[in-house]
């Protein structure tokens, strides 16, 4: 882990809601990792995107569909299986942190079974994917895409779990020098769980968005600040931060679309991506 105040994950990682629909991509094997393809229209990948998903995977129909919606903004997209067939499953979602309304119907004990589930079944996932394991299947999977035929720039789009991998990529790396992996031309980051202030925020050095709710309870206001004013420091950097109001840890991705304000808030914050890669990915190509 990167030095510095590490911030942890809780049952609030998991909230959120199954969304509908059906993703239109391909399964292809990228690099030797199982992945989700969304292509843009006329098959470009000039400007490539690479979603580094939350705990729930490269299966997740939520992932799978945003995936999509790069893909019709004009990005290659590619969504890899960074567990390698241990994401949690989707049941977990449901049982350990249904939809508000529901969740106000358990009983007390009801609450407290499932909030004691938490740590047995995430902890030991968390080991099994720490960074010393997770990071250099990113970094490979990276540096196989930069090398893809076509390829001119790439962007890192990341959730939750996934959000820290996307700054981490944000450090970016020096293209001449021999043996270098992973880096980025971009990267977006929503509510993203598990990061060190300011060891993961120090060494960014590449276009970097981010997309907070306020009322995420992994980034409380005073690391949130912390964040802020670091980046700001960063004047040779481009950099933005968003808030959004009353949005809980997972917004972004797993919305309750039964709320308009939820749903609202979760296709601004697909906005806020695309439109960071539409300005910072621009091929020289084109």
């Amino acid at each position: 882990m990167s030095e510095g105040e590490n911030i942890g994950m809780s049952s609030c990682c998991l909230s959120g809601s199954l969304h509908e629909g059906k993703p239109t991509g391909r399964v292809d094997n990228i690099g030797g990792l199982d992945t989700y393809i969304a292509e843009p229209k006329g098959g470009s990948n000039t400007k490539s995107v690479v979603l580094i998903s939350d705990i729930f995977g490269w299966e997740f129909p939520n992932t799978r569909l945003l995936a999509d919606e790069y893909a019709l903004a004009g990005f290659y997209t590619y969504v890899p299986d960074f567990h390698q067939g241990d994401s949690l499953p989707i049941s977990f979602l449901q049982n350990i942190e249904p939809p508000l309304k529901k969740r106000e119907q358990l009983s007390v004990t009801e609450k407290a079974t499932n909030a004691a589930a938490v740590p047995i079944t995430l902890g030991p996932w968390l080991v099994r994917h720490r960074e010393a394991v997770s990071r250099p299947l990113i970094d490979g999977f990276i540096n196989t895409v930069r090398m893809t035929p076509g390829t001119d720039k790439i962007g890192a789009v990341g959730f939750c779990w996934g959000g820290r991998y996307a700054i981490l990529q944000a450090h970016g790396v020096d293209l001449a020098t021999p043996g270098t992996v992973g880096g980025v031309d971009a990267a977006f980051a929503a509510h993203p769980s598990l990061v060190a202030v300011p060891g993961d925020f120090d060494p960014v050095s590449r276009p970097l968005s981010l997309a907070f709710g306020t009322k995420d309870s992994l980034l409380d206001t005073e690391t949130r600040g912390k964040i802020v004013d670091l980046m700001a420091k960063k004047k040779e950097v481009a950099h933005e931060i968003r808030l959004y109001e009353d949005q809980v840890h997972g917004f972004a991705l797993r919305s309750d679309w039964s709320s308009e304000k939820d749903k609202e808030a979760m296709d601004q914050a697909t906005r806020q991506g695309i439109e960071w890669m539409e300005k910072y990915l621009r091929s020289g190509k084109e």
